[in-house]
């Protein structure tokens, strides 16, 4: 049994969301700077020179890169083998998350009793916490601030089996397309497909954290998601949705097994500010 002080877990969660919410990752950056190439719209080109521009002046000031910084998402590997001493785990990932958001001027959007009061936390706790049991003596923690706007746009569609693949395409295009601008395009899209209502919503959301761009290891899925793409940047919506050929960077499909009277289909949208760090203790 290997020991990890619960101090030692806020202060990582601390770092990592801030660092999150300062440095795109390569990967982000390099589909954005391909994207900047491929992109015709002259109005398309300048949003992407902006977006940037905006990532480069963030990561040297060390200040966010947009001042929606989000939801603190935080996805756990917690290995079989740890056991977590001088506090509880969720209630450090809280303060880490406290601290980071204090300590690095980052927005407070959480807010209490959604449907009425809706009183902001002032700390933007508490965390939205996800977690897997692994083998091992490591813990796994992912940081990633989630902003609303590309939140708001996520849908879940119960399919028929009639509509199949290509209901899939159609709905998850659909998501898209009436999303618009709203989510601030270039997007990654993340589409997950089967499981249940709930199973499919978080496989949308973890195919948000694979490298963008990076194929899914199934041929099929790969296959689907290429087609998906392609349909979702002929709508012109472009960057920012000021028209142009780069709507999506990526489509990101995660699949599971799903019951046979079943297929549930859910849309996770990400914004051009794709944001997440990571790190192993």
């Amino acid at each position: 049994m290997r020991e990890i002080d619960a101090r030692e877990i806020t202060s990582t969660v601390s770092r990592l969301f801030q660092e999150a919410c300062y440095i795109l990752p390569d990967d982000v950056l390099n589909a954005l700077e391909r994207a900047r190439q491929i992109e015709e719209s002259p109005i398309g080109c300048e949003v992407l020179d902006i977006i940037l521009r905006n990532a480069d002046i963030s990561a040297k000031e060390q200040i966010p890169l947009c001042q929606d910084t989000g939801d603190a998402v935080v996805f756990l590997e917690l290995g079989q083998g740890v056991h977590i001493v001088g506090g509880d785990l969720y209630s450090a990932i809280n303060e880490g998350v406290r601290h980071g958001y204090t300590q690095g001027y980052l927005r407070k959007s959480m807010v209490s009793r959604p449907f009425s009061a809706r009183v902001n936390t002032k700390d933007n706790t508490p965390a939205i916490i996800h977690t897997d049991i692994v083998p091992g003596d490591r813990l796994r923690i992912i940081a990633k601030p989630k902003g609303g706007g590309a939140e708001n746009m996520s849908s879940l569609a119960m399919l028929s089996l009639a509509q199949g693949r290509r209901g899939v395409i159609d709905f998850v295009v659909k998501v898209v397309d009436e999303a618009g601008s709203n989510p601030c395009p270039p997007i990654i899209v993340g589409v997950g497909i089967g499981g249940t209502v709930e199973k499919a919503m978080m496989l949308a959301k973890r195919a948000l954290l694979r490298k963008v761009g990076e194929p899914n290891p199934d041929t099929e899925t790969a296959e689907l998601e290429r087609e998906i793409l392609g349909r979702v940047n002929k709508l012109g919506i472009g960057p920012m949705g000021y028209g142009g050929r780069i709507t999506a960077l990526a489509v990101h499909i995660e699949v599971f097994p799903t019951h046979m009277a079943s297929l549930p289909v859910a849309v996770n949208l990400e914004c051009h500010s794709c944001r997440h760090r990571e790190a192993l203790l």
